[in-house]
């Protein structure tokens, strides 16, 4: 039973060591300047890590000194949040699948196109009813301060640059609108202002810029996806470690409880 306990003790104690990089991830993920303005999406990844860590933590002190009803809820607890996890990467690889970025010749970032992204991202994030304050906390964010602040003094120099999604769709006006460069965040004489509603959305006001346009809301969603699709494989990884640990934990509970049953029966008890 005690070779059972001390591996159940070591599972566990690698089980806690996963909830680190998923606390990171999530971290991470509330650190950048969209998801500081998306309320929704910055805590998910962090609670499920910090719970993993605390049952984790129980499950080891329920090995290593053998109480078997702490062990029982580790491993309920332990097989509801890997559930959680996993319903949290599908859905997060389903909304994120599309991809609303198209390439703009002579240019080395990519714009964005609203209708291009899911419907739930669209309905959820990007709405009337959540977009003014979100574009409020945009505004007073520093992407397009730090763009304006770029070593781009000339037009070809920032068409070669790779910006964020962010920026692309909220610091400047779309290309087909044919505005001329003056800076990362100021633009004038259009050639083509009738070719996107944006074009006239657009303002060298430096409070407003292309906050109102629906390029601006496209690359909030381009920089949510590109994102969560890097957390993604982080946590996938995570995920397979503690299936695994979650798998050798349950048949080392099984094999403890099977030798107390053995010793008991020895003993005469049963």
């Amino acid at each position: 039973m005690a070779m059972s306990n001390n591996l159940t003790a070591i599972v566990n104690f690698i089980a806690l060591l996963c909830s680190i990089p998923i606390i990171g991830a999530g971290i991470w993920l509330a650190s950048k300047p969209d998801n500081e303005c998306i309320h929704m999406f910055r805590w998910p990844v962090i609670l499920i890590g910090f719970l993993i860590l605390l049952v984790s933590l129980a499950g080891f002190v329920g090995a290593y000194w053998y109480k078997e009803g702490l062990l029982a809820f580790y491993l309920f607890c332990m097989a509801v949040l890997i559930v959680l996890l996993l319903s949290l990467l599908i859905f997060s690889f389903v909304v994120t699948r599309p991809d609303g970025s198209y390439s703009v010749p002579g240019r080395a970032y990519k714009e964005y196109r609203l209708g291009g992204f899911s419907g739930w991202l669209r309905d959820h994030v990007v709405n009337s009813g959540n977009w003014g304050k979100i574009r409020n906390c945009l505004t007073d964010s520093d992407v397009c301060i730090k763009l304006g602040q770029g070593d781009y003094i000339t037009a070809d120099q920032f068409f070669m640059a790779h910006i964020s999604p962010l920026q692309s769709g909220c610091c400047k006006p779309p290309t087909i609108c044919g505005y001329g460069f003056t800076n990362p965040t100021m633009w004038v004489n259009p050639s083509n202002p009738t070719a996107d509603p944006d074009c006239y959305a657009w303002s060298n006001d430096q409070s407003q810029l292309c906050y109102n346009c629906n390029s601006c809301k496209a690359g909030l969603l381009g920089n949510l996806r590109r994102e969560w699709r890097k957390a993604n494989i982080i946590l996938i990884v995570t995920v397979v470690v503690l299936i695994w640990v979650y798998v050798i934990a349950c048949s080392a509970f099984k094999n403890a409880q099977t030798e107390d049953l053995f010793r008991r029966y020895k003993q005469g008890w049963v």
